[in-house]
């Protein structure tokens, strides 16, 4: 494209067209937030982008949480500010999380004091790299989004380019049914993603899946009165064959099903989970 010419204003189409120009120049995209999976980012074309909510759905047990707090991790990695905000673990689990899963230990022995030297030592190269990244670990505050809200906007500048939300589930606030409760949260999720320009990464708790023959999440699945499959710009289905399947070969096996992705293509990506350390692994990509 030719360059847009001098003294004019810089309208959204100008900043566009000199993004697209970046790109091709070999610039990473400015409005991306890789996932750090790379399977996972092609997929998507480059990551996540910032104003766009995006939703990794899944059956209990499945390991949605492992899978956000190992995209958070990466996405900090890549030098993008990550806030991670949990319903489920206070911030000393989430730290323990990470480091099995990027030490590659189990919880357990860590909290038990048994960890052999050589992961004592990577267990330690984790820890030093934590220290030094952009992510911050937080419970979910009991005003819900709103608490979120005003948290950024605390931030100012320095407000994360991406958000995790651990569940949506934790969202159902006030009266009324949960379903109507979950789909105005999934809406007010999408407007701050846009608002606050920042990518939103939103779990949900899918139950119910292993009740029929193909256990593999679909959009319909989601519910929140198809919120979800409404306002998401990215749906993701995550599917572990091993736990519907006693079949020893495939107990890592892992589908990551893209059912909707607003501007590209649907698919999947195949990934490995090792339940003891509670670790994805990239197929493709694998050993990071």
């Amino acid at each position: 494209m030719g360059a847009m010419p001098r003294g004019t204003d810089i309208s959204p189409l100008a900043l566009l067209l000199r993004r697209i120009d970046a790109i091709a120049d070999g610039d990473h995209q400015q409005d991306g937030v890789p996932t750090g999976f790379p399977s996972i980012d092609r997929v998507l074309g480059g990551g996540v982008r910032r104003g766009d909510l995006v939703v990794v759905g899944g059956d209990v047990g499945s390991g949605k949480s492992a899978l956000a707090l190992a995209m958070a991790y990466r996405a900090a990695e890549a030098g993008q500010p990550v806030a991670f905000f949990s319903g489920e673990m206070p911030r000393e689990r989430l730290l323990e999380r990470l480091l099995g899963i990027e030490g590659r230990a189990r919880v357990d022995d860590m909290r038990r004091g048994t960890l052999d030297d050589a992961t004592r030592a990577t267990v330690g190269a984790a820890a030093v790299r934590l220290r030094e990244l952009p992510l911050s670990l937080e419970w979910i505050p009991g005003r819900g989004i709103d608490g979120i809200a005003e948290e950024l906007e605390g931030r100012g500048r320095r407000r994360p380019a991406l958000l995790v939300v651990d569940p949506l589930q934790m969202l159902a606030l006030g009266e009324g049914p949960t379903d109507e409760l979950l789909a105005v949260a999934v809406r007010r999720l999408k407007r701050l993603a846009v608002e606050a320009e920042v990518a939103v990464l939103l779990t949900s708790h899918l139950p119910g899946l292993s009740a029929r023959q193909d256990p593999r999440p679909q959009l319909d699945d989601f519910g929140a009165r198809g919120a979800v499959k409404e306002h998401a710009d990215i749906v993701l289905g995550l599917f572990r064959e091993g736990m519907y399947d006693g079949l020893r070969a495939l107990e890592g096996a892992t589908e990551v099903l893209v059912r909707k992705s607003r501007n590209g293509a649907t698919g999947y990506v195949d990934l490995y989970f090792y339940s003891q350390w509670m670790r994805f692994e990239d197929m493709l990509d694998p050993d990071r």
